[in-house]
């Protein structure tokens, strides 16, 4: 019969009840190679996309962690229900890109993956389709999604639902996921800009980083030893060169950053670019990783921008780790009002750099071939890696970095005027006095200057601070801890132009002697050059006389240099430290060394009420609470703070997850089926019931028992007579039995019996006698169908 001239409510209702039909037949295993399409790829399923409520939010769908993006070849967790006393008993899963019809195999985007069988399963005639395993009341289910490939653009995650014989569907709602390609982000985050900056004169920065990764706030495998952030590198460029991007190739710096820590090809690489590049970026590196700020100052660099040059990226490597690192790629300092960006406060997650394929912070080193694209890290990598998270949740910022303007420099033209407070001008230093701070007084360094208390050109006062760390002798007063100098505003200064921006001095060379006079030497390196082009005159290296050994005679002992000094032995208040030298050479004439080997000195940490409790080392994770699968595991440290110090509100037990190998799982079976009717109208015959399998034995769990069982059943005895065609004698008998039964009752001969519902270990066929006429009056009633059920295929699988 031809569909055509059908109403469309009559089209949707076959869709439906041949989708009904199909979904209480399917009860295979999840398919691999996949039956064969209907008409039209998954026809079923796209025609039920034709129904549609507006607004309809009954029932949701939703993706762990609410991602905009994906990262492909990532797998995210997938749900979706609907609110007590709601329900659905049938739904269909698909991922579509964007724009795509569903017709071809290629419309398709990314691969489902199931969770649990006895509510999910693969349509045999929708491949890429998920869609329930039984028809029944639920309120939840959940699947796996992993990614498409890099270049699959956006896809639609859609999901219809069957309730109370109605299909709903929403090509936009609650029924409907968007997701985007990662990448297309990334492109966004350092694409070169369509338009040039409109920003005027220059702007200078500073950028303060702030690492958060510590055992506290990342516990799980966090290394003890040797934990640190590398040195920091990184320009401000145009942007016709981007040192590292989102979702590029490491270059051999950057490989040698997040793999080794090291800056020095990555600077090289940096200084090669010539007018690319406007200000080197570096600063130190943080060993350990974490301490608190009254301990230890966040490390930063100050840098300019200009018209041309107004992107800034850096990197830095956390250790110990494959190849992992934070940092920023191409941010952009220039606004669209064509003036500066005033402060950028930005949260940072770990980023594989592509070229290891380490998983744990102290993987051994194996080198990614062909190397892969940057990336970040995310909480469904591996379940070995720290950051694992079997949720799917977003991975926790291990640091933060922040862009403060502190100068603007030149004639400034943005449409829209800044604060008077912000800004602020490059004043040449004056001339510092000699410190004449005592040796018993440490402090921390100094913190930058504050901006110009004037923005016009009478004069003002800027400041800076530090903090008193330790008084090692109370008799002798410590100098302030304030500093104040004259300052004017923007333009009003005679000596505007910049100098030469230089780093910290490296630690002293070792003694060229060993023994008597020599001389060892220290470097440092320019930060950045003057703004105007000149030559730096500051020196970059420094020479001074050391003097090892002073008594060279065959008597004397020849000595190694002084070692650097241990850290102190208390945390606050006063502690000791010591240092050690070993002795080279013994004296030529026998004599015994007369040196010392061994200086200890006292030291001074912060006063003790800063430090509100201290804490033992963690101990080793106890053993895990089950022998398989999934269980806990526990450590404790202890208080070691005397009382007095106040309440420490740190924790002292640590919790976490533990995997051991999977548990034995024996075979699942349902229950018995009802027993079936007496193959036999007459004489002896039998009678089947059956039970379906519910979970195969995994990893060694008991076999499966038998699924089918037979019993005998006696009727009454058959009547003797002619004989006749086994078959047209049964029905014969049957029909006459049904006469006998119910007179006036006429049937149509027996169906052909069904398929079998499996293709071994035991399945059931069934055959079906109709109701040709039935009998007027009372007895109609009592005329109904018949239907007899036997086993099949009751062969091992």
């Amino acid at each position: 019969m031809s569909r055509i001239g059908l109403h469309p409510k009559i089209l949707l209702l076959q869709c439906l009840l041949s989708t009904f039909v199909f979904h209480t037949l399917a009860y295979t295993e999840e398919p691999t190679d996949k039956a064969a399409k209907s008409d039209g790829y998954c026809s079923s399923i796209l025609r039920a996309q034709g129904t549609r409520r507006e607004g309809y939010n009954e029932f949701r769908l939703r993706v762990e962690g609410d991602p905009e993006f994906y990262q492909p070849g990532s797998t995210y967790r997938v749900t979706l229900y609907t609110s007590s006393p709601s329900h659905f008993r049938g739904f269909t899963l698909i991922a579509l890109k964007e724009g795509k019809g569903g017709e071809r195999d290629e419309d398709y985007a990314g691969s489902f993956q199931i969770i649990d069988a006895e509510d999910t399963q693969f349509m045999t005639n929708c491949p890429p389709a998920v869609t329930q395993s039984t028809l029944r009341r639920r309120t939840r289910i959940q699947v796996f999604w992993t990614a498409p490939p890099s270049g699959s653009g956006c896809v639609i995650l859609k999901a219809s639902i069957v309730q109370k014989r109605i299909i709903y569907f929403q090509d936009e709602g609650s029924l409907t996921y968007k997701m985007c390609e990662k990448d297309l982000l990334f492109s966004e985050a350092t694409q070169r800009p369509q338009s040039e900056c409109c920003a005027c004169g220059t702007a200078k920065y500073r950028v303060t980083f702030f690492g958060n990764w510590s055992e506290k706030v990342h516990p799980k495998d966090y290394p003890r030893r040797a934990n640190h952030w590398s040195a920091i590198i990184g320009a401000s460029h145009s942007k016709d060169y981007i040192p590292w991007e989102y979702g590029g190739y490491a270059s051999e710096g950057v490989k040698q950053v997040a793999e080794l820590g090291s800056p020095v090809k990555m600077e090289e690489e940096i200084r090669q670019k010539g007018d690319d590049v406007l200000t080197v970026i570096k600063a130190k590196a943080q060993w350990p990783a974490w301490q608190p700020l009254n301990v230890r100052s966040a490390p930063s660099a100050e840098f300019s921008v200009d018209r041309t040059r107004h992107f800034m990226s850096f990197l830095t490597m956390l250790g110990p780790s494959p190849d992992w690192n934070v940092g920023l790629s191409a941010e952009d300092l220039c606004t669209k009002e064509c003036g500066w960006v005033q402060n950028l406060v930005q949260d940072l997650i770990p980023w594989d750099a592509g070229t290891d394929s380490g998983v744990t912070y102290e993987s051994p080193n194996k080198p990614t071939i062909p190397q892969e694209r940057i990336r970040p890290l995310t909480s469904l990598d591996h379940p070995q890696s720290p950051f694992y998270d079997p949720e799917g949740g977003p991975v926790t910022a291990i640091a933060r970095v922040v862009v403060e303007r502190i100068a603007r420099k030149g004639e400034q033209c943005n449409i829209v005027p800044d604060n008077v407070d912000d800004i602020v001008a490059d004043i040449g230093l004056e001339e510092k006095e000699k410190d004449d701070t005592p040796e018993t007084c440490i402090y921390s360094n100094w913190s930058p200057w504050s901006a110009c208390s004037s923005a016009t050109c009478d004069k003002g006062k800027r400041m800076r601070q530090r903090m008193l760390k330790a008084q090692l002798d109370l008799t002798v007063p410590c100098p302030h801890t304030q500093d104040f100098q004259p300052c004017m505003g923007p333009g009003c200064s005679e000596e505007e132009s910049s100098t030469c921006m230089m780093s910290e001095w490296i630690s002293w060379s070792p003694c060229s002697v060993s023994c008597g006079m020599g001389m060892r030497s220290r470097e440092r390196y320019i930060k950045q050059f003057p703004e105007d082009g000149s030559i730096c005159s500051l020196p970059t290296e420094e020479t001074e006389k050391c003097i090892v050994n002073e008594d060279c005679s065959p008597s004397s002992c020849l000595v190694t240099e002084w070692g650097e000094w241990d850290a102190c032995s208390a945390t606050c208040g006063l502690g000791m430290k010591r240092r050690e030298r070993m002795v080279k050479m013994p004296p030529s004439d026998g004599s015994l060394c007369n040196v010392e080997v061994v200086e200890v000195e006292k030291c001074m940490m912060p006063e003790c009420h800063t430090i509100p409790c201290m804490l033992s080392p963690w101990l080793e994770w106890s053993d895990c609470s089950v022998t398989c699968g999934v269980g806990m595991r526990t450590r404790q440290r202890m208080l070691k703070s005397p009382a007095g110090l106040g309440e420490c509100t740190e924790e002292l037990e640590q919790v976490e997850k533990c995997m051991m190998p999977e548990c034995p799982t024996d075979c699942m079976v349902s229950e018995w089926s009802e027993w079936s009717e007496c193959n036999k109208s007459c004489g002896k015959g039998h009678m089947i019931r059956t039970r379906m399998i519910k979970l195969e034995p995994q990893f060694g769990g008991a076999a499966c028992p038998v699924t089918v069982q037979r019993r005998k059943c006696k009727l009454r005895k058959c009547a003797r007579g002619p004989k006749e065609p086994r078959e047209k004698r049964r029905s014969k008998q049957n029909q006459d039995q049904t006469a006998e039964e119910h007179p006036g009752c006429k049937m149509r001969p027996w169906s052909d019996w069904t398929d079998c519902s499996k293709l071994c270990g035991g399945g059931v066929q069934e055959r079906w006698m109709t109701v040709k006429k039935r009998p007027k009056g009372p007895q109609a009633s009592n005329c109904k169908d018949r239907k007899e059920i036997r086993a099949c295929n009751v062969h091992p699988c």
